[in-house]
């Protein structure tokens, strides 16, 4: 567990610092000003593509792909703390060509993608020229268990047609968004339920592809990214559009959710030491019954638990990466699955504490806590619940323990 960052990791850490104190922290107000005052809230304020031009010139592009060509060939240890700095402001991702979801598809499709797809898709998503969204989660059923997803996916002679409807598609309004991964069932019949389900790739602009709402997230529309609700009213798409084959939906869902939750926790932690600076800074300058809060036992007593957990998640984080460059995505899936649900809990209270530091003005938009609250509760669900991760690690732990149940004796 040495964590040792190749000299390569390190020139983009200093490299990417550096960025982002003289381009990144500068211009987040900005940000949301041109957001707020487009007249397409759903579409790329002006600073971001300015900003993603420099990065691109400067090199500092498609930083997330490990040991790939196609990247910056670093490993998931040598990502995680560019990713942290890049996680420090929500939408500076982006700016790297390293946001969610585009990540996950584009590790989609370059691992499991055809050389046409990836001609047709991939290269215009690396180019920072597109932008996507994985169609998943559906209103009507538990999707935290993915087997029961309902939309269906049907063969017809050359095409597939695609009727269902989805929810939390994260980004598929954003107007660069021009590709959409879906899953759903070719073989709502096959007694191994694993094999049920496949992934296809539905261009934005099919005929029957409808943007029904976006979701706001405790009332935050998160534009010009969002959460849309999706109908696919028969959407018919070349068969050549399927990813790997019928049935291997979950097995792409295995190797495309394990980076894609390991890159959250890693943004996690910029946004915790965020959030505890920002508490730090307000207790420093506040007086309360004569004496400045920092000297308040409570509150050093809160700063010192925030630096822990902070420090704790992070190790977790970079033994879950490690264990993946070593062992691999499935053999790492316990830490991947115990990050997934110490990180996003970490940040929560963290910036509830900051938010409580900062009395009625935390609950307001001046301090930027209200929005990182809303994003952080999101954490607890997005690529699955926190107790469903927990399932699973308790499973896993139970495993070696086998020869004690009476069943097996």
């Amino acid at each position: 567990m040495g964590f040792e960052f190749s000299a390569k990791s390190q020139g983009y850490r200093e490299a990417l610092t550096a960025f982002m104190e003289e381009h990144v922290y500068p211009n987040e107000r900005l940000y949301f000003e041109q957001v707020e005052a487009a007249d397409d809230i759903w579409a790329s304020p002006p600073i971001l593509e300015e900003l993603k031009a420099k990065a691109r010139t400067q090199g500092l592009w498609n930083l997330f792909l490990p040991n790939s060509e196609c990247g910056a060939g670093l490993s998931n240890l040598d990502y995680a703390p560019l990713a942290e700095i890049m996680g420090r402001v929500h939408w500076a991702s982006e700016v790297f060509n390293c946001s969610a979801p585009d990540t996950g598809n584009m590790e989609t499709i370059e691992r499991f993608g055809t050389e046409e797809q990836k001609r047709e898709w991939l290269e215009p998503l690396l180019a920072g020229e597109a932008r996507s969204a994985f169609s998943m989660t559906e209103p009507d059923v538990a999707s935290s268990d993915a087997t029961n997803i309902e939309t269906e996916i049907r063969r017809d002679g050359d095409e597939y047609v695609i009727n269902g409807r989805k929810w939390f598609t994260s980004g598929a309004a954003h107007r660069n968004c021009n590709i959409l991964i879906v899953m759903g069932k070719t073989d709502p019949d096959n007694p191994e339920r694993h094999k049920q389900q496949s992934m296809i790739l539905v261009p934005r602009d099919a005929p029957g592809v409808t943007i029904v709402r976006d979701l706001p997230v405790f009332g935050w529309t998160e534009a010009p990214h969002g959460h849309a609700e999706v109908t696919y009213e028969n959407v018919r798409v070349p068969a050549s559009n399927m990813l790997l084959g019928e049935g291997r939906g979950f097995e792409i869902a295995q190797g495309r959710l394990g980076p894609g939750r390991i890159h959250h926790c890693m943004r996690i932690i910029g946004q915790a030491e965020v959030a505890l600076e920002k508490m730090c800074k307000r207790l420093s300058s506040r007086v309360a019954s004569g004496r400045v809060l920092a000297d308040d036992g409570v509150w050093r007593e809160r700063i010192a638990e925030s630096r822990i957990m902070i420090d704790q998640a992070r190790l977790l984080t970079l033994n879950a990466a490690e264990m993946m460059d070593t062992v691999g995505n499935k053999e790492a899936r316990k830490q991947i699955a115990m990050i997934k649900v110490a990180a996003p809990v970490m940040l929560g209270k963290i910036i509830d504490w900051a938010i409580q530091a900062h009395g009625g003005g935390g609950v307001t938009e001046d301090f930027g806590l209200s929005y990182q609250y809303a994003r952080a509760r999101v954490m607890r669900l997005a690529d699955g619940p926190d107790e469903v991760h927990r399932n699973q690690i308790a499973r896993l732990e139970l495993a070696q323990y086998r020869q004690f149940r009476p069943q097996d004796r």
